[in-house]
């Protein structure tokens, strides 16, 4: 039988700033996109072309950095959970990311969006305490 491994607090400020780092990855994916808005990919020299032209781009980099730290933190958080457990946690971003859309980048974020963003939210709460009971029941 698989040890029994719980959400300690530690691990909980561990997914939380895995949320943060994922928002602040996105938002600096998005920057570089936009420094080079207008541009269009139509064949494989232009995709090399807009690589060549965001590498110099310190949002790329952190964006890069970011993931590759939040792919650290990640596996080292799923040593010690269950991945059933540690997604369900792990989705504040799905309103940190709007929020710094709307305050940073400056975007329209409709109210059908917002109620679409609170339906996905409830989801991951019926789905966390659905995991909570059934290891209640075990």
């Amino acid at each position: 039988m698989p040890k029994k491994r719980h959400l300690t607090l530690k691990i909980l400020f561990l997914l939380i700033f895995i949320d943060f780092l994922e928002t602040f990855a996105q938002f600096c994916f998005k920057k570089t996109a936009l420094a080079e808005s207008g541009f269009e990919i139509k064949a494989l020299n232009d995709g090399l072309h807009f690589i060549i032209n965001i590498i110099p781009s310190p949002f790329l980099w952190l964006g890069l950095f970011s993931v590759l730290l939040i792919f650290t933190i990640w596996s080292t958080v799923l040593s010690r959970i269950d991945l059933s457990v540690a997604v369900p946690v792990c989705s504040f971003s799905y309103i940190t990311v709007p929020l710094v859309s709307l305050v940073f980048l400056h975007e329209k974020i409709s109210r059908l969006r917002w109620a679409g963003i609170l339906i996905i939210l409830f989801g991951v709460i019926l789905v966390s305490i659905s995991s909570k009971h059934k290891k209640e029941n075990q």
